[in-house]
């Protein structure tokens, strides 16, 4: 039976070593909850650090470990201080996490603490590999395992592997400054589904992967040779439930059983009745924008001295990495600023700022969020922002009013929020404004739309969303792979070309024998194609065309003296066992001319684009270009040129990144055709990669074997997936019976 398998960097349990006795305690809040409707019965696993290094297990305990960790389903990779330090300390948040928040100047790119992160990773991949079967489905999570898919992947290459980032993903500008940009982006596409909270961030994801690793992106999938990677939005939930109900049994506690926080809180209340607290609560993290939130404050008091006395800001910083030298310095910029705004405006009866720096358990979390009537969340930047969701929920009577940053991920589902620029102190002042003199009709019919939505979205649906997407987009690479040409269909393709009496070959080049390059005159066959190739021509009764788009120039130089039969310039020359090119059709070449123009002023326009003359056609390539920008401008050039031809009997091919005119009478499939009605063939192949291939495909015989190379829609019978696939499966027609 298949099980799930869930991996973060911490375990969502406890441990705690007493006098060599072991308690292991579930962990509460965040993706500990999320995952509990996927973590639950006996078909999961969870694997991840137990919080403790190797250096802080007693000797000989380590067993002891692994068995109270399996009683709550989970299962522990070892990390030791070194590993710790360069790899969670290190690489994942001096370099990860403020590249990703967009603070690049705190960014560290240190050799040494990415070559632990890979080795780290590579743990928890052996971790993995070591619990899993092929049919299990694999939950890899954040950002501190971004190379773990591949790693997994490279073992098990049909395992169900998904990947969630819960951080942001930045813009290709600021993910590029990495040094190892290429290989995380390769890491993350060892997945099968990709999520991120919201579009923006997926949106950034997949204009890095066109622009530094130059795939194919159709819509939100990623094409590789031999996979289809989708990616996707599921904006993270919170447990709705927990919140809203106790919240609810909150507001009846009697005297004697609220908290001493709550009871401060409630005296502060009842002597100034028209105050209103303000609630500020986040990690200690310059992502947060909490000095910025200080100093907006007070540029607020200034600005509305009439409030004085009659708001108090409520400041929760949970401690957070502490050794880290920025959080050090940023937490003495927080206490000099609370100090000083506090000196500056508190009276004998009033504080502006009540601050706490510690984590709170959560029943006085709800003390806070039931009793503020406000609440203030500006992050600089933040992935999600689940505070938000959670005041929202604990609002039983749907009052109060959520201030909240754009730049927060929850922002995109929270529009009835007032939505804020964190860097604007005078948008600020007047959403706090708004929140104060705010009617509670106008609070509560904002809430009730808010609270619906966070109640129907919450933590559960998140996570069963995501994993339903994930199988179904197993399910679809099933189902697509029933058209893949397996060992079982290879065989008995090889199995009628040897029982055939004559037989009829049809190959491409680009994109099929040999891969693509920037230069195609740098496109050159290697030494082994022309072994293959050898050893392919000189089969009986096998005639081998090679059927190309290139120029008859180039192939004679490459081909000629191997007296391969060839088809060039999509079907206008032919050579036969080695004679010179032959003109196959008649075309005319008169229009290009006026075409060229046209391509010239589309290359000036288009960095990186240049023109490709042949005797009968013209190409214009922008494989050089910068994805999104070349795409837009051949959009743009298939618009002129269509408008162009449209009385001269002409066509557009466009193929990987290639915008090819040419006659209109002339395509592979005629070629091809021409050449199959010469003799009587009993078994026809035809394989190749790109759009005018489809030509081939479409116009051979039903009983012709068709073989596209990658997985996209096609006339073609089979697909395989890739270069080297192909050159398996050329080889099978040259091995002997």
């Amino acid at each position: 039976m298949s099980k799930t398998i869930i991996i973060s960097n911490r375990l969502p349990v406890q441990l705690k070593i007493d006098d060599r006795q072991i308690t292991a305690t579930p962990s509460v809040g965040g993706l500990a909850t999320g995952m509990k409707s996927v973590h639950a019965g006996g078909d999961s696993l969870w694997i991840g650090w137990s919080g403790l290094t190797d250096e802080e297990i007693p000797d000989g305990l380590s067993p002891a470990i692994d068995e109270a960790l399996a009683k709550h389903g989970s299962s522990k990779v070892s990390l030791t201080e070194e590993e710790v330090d360069g790899f969670y300390y290190g690489f994942s948040n001096r370099t990860i996490w403020p590249l990703y928040h967009y603070f690049l100047e705190y960014s560290e790119f240190e050799l040494d603490s990415w070559n632990i992160y890979k080795s780290v990773n590579q743990k928890f991949a052996d971790a993995i590999l070591d619990k899993a079967g092929d049919d299990d489905i694999i939950w890899v999570h954040d950002y501190q395992l971004m190379l773990v898919p591949q790693m997994v992947r490279e073992q098990r290459p049909n395992i169900s592997i998904g990947f969630f980032l819960h951080i942001p993903f930045p813009s290709y500008e600021i993910f590029r400054t990495l040094p190892w940009r290429k290989e995380v982006l390769q890491g993350l596409l060892g997945a099968d589904l990709i999520g991120f909270h919201t579009y923006d961030y997926e949106r950034h994801f997949l204009s890095s992967v066109r622009r530094l690793l130059r795939l194919e992106v159709s819509f939100n999938d990623i094409h590789l040779d031999d996979r289809v990677i989708k990616v996707d939005s599921f904006p993270m939930g919170i447990d709705y439930k927990k919140f809203s109900e106790a919240a609810k049994k909150h507001h009846e506690n009697k005297e004697e059983d609220k908290s001493e926080l709550q009871k401060r809180l409630d005296r502060h209340k009842q002597n100034q009745p028209e105050a209103k607290f303000i609630l500020s609560i986040d990690r200690l993290d310059y992502s947060k924008g909490i000095a910025k939130r200080l100093k907006a404050f007070e540029y607020f008091l200034n600005k509305h001295p009439q409030y004085k006395e009659k708001v108090r800001l409520i400041v929760l910083a949970v401690p957070s990495r502490s050794n880290v030298p920025q959080y050090q310095l940023l937490k003495k910029e927080i206490d000099e600023l609370v100090g000083r705004i506090n000196g500056e405006f508190s009276t004998v009866s009033w504080t502006p700022i009540w601050y706490f720096y510690r984590s709170m358990p959560f029943n006085n979390l709800i003390d806070l969020y039931t009793s503020s009537d406000i609440a203030w969340l500006t992050p600089i930047r933040d992935g999600m922002n689940l505070v938000a969701k959670e005041y929202i929920a604990t609002r039983t009577d749907k009052t109060g009013v959520l201030i909240l940053s754009e730049m927060a991920g929850s922002a995109n589902e929270m529009n009835e929020s007032l939505l804020i620029n964190p860097n604007n102190f005078e948008e600020i002042s007047d959403a706090l404004l708004q929140a104060i003199t705010m009617p509670a009709e106008e609070q509560q019919a904002r809430n009730s739309v808010l609270q619906k939505r966070l109640e129907r979205y919450n933590v559960e649906k998140w996570a069963n969303d995501f994993m339903n997407s994930l199988m179904e987009q197993k399910k679809n690479e099933s189902q697509h792979k029933s058209r893949r040409l397996s060992t079982n269909r290879t065989n008995r393709i090889v199995e009628k070309y040897r029982a055939a009496n004559r037989k009829l070959l049809f190959l491409d080049y680009d994109g099929t024998l040999a891969g693509f390059q920037n230069d195609p005159q740098k496109a050159s066959p290697d030494k082994e194609l022309y072994v293959l190739l050898d050893k392919l021509a000189a089969m009986k009764n096998t005639d081998m065309y090679l059927i190309s788009g290139r120029d008859k120039e180039t192939f004679s130089k490459w081909f000629l003296p191997n007296k391969y039969n060839m088809i060039v310039e999509h079907g206008v020359w032919i050579s036969q066992n080695g004679e010179d090119f032959r003109m196959l059709e008649n075309v005319k070449k008169d229009w290009m001319d006026k075409i060229l123009p046209v391509l010239e002023s589309f290359v000036d326009r288009t960095p990186g684009s240049f023109i490709e003359q042949k005797n009968y056609s013209l190409a214009w390539h922008y494989r050089n270009t910068d994805p999104d920008f070349g795409l837009k401008r051949a959009t743009e050039l298939n618009t002129v040129l269509t408008s162009l031809i449209a009385n001269d009997d002409l066509s557009v091919l466009n193929g990987n990144k290639v915008m090819e005119i040419k006659s209109s009478n002339v395509n592979k499939g005629r070629a091809a055709m021409r050449v199959f009605s010469e003799k009587e063939y009993d078994f026809v192949f035809a394989i190749g990669d790109d759009w005018t291939d489809e030509f081939m495909f479409q116009e051979l015989p039903d009983w012709a074997t068709t073989v596209k190379v990658g997985r996209h829609k096609t006339q073609a019978n089979f697909y395989v997936d890739g270069i080297s696939k192909v050159r398996e499966l050329i080889e099978r027609f040259t091995e002997e019976n």
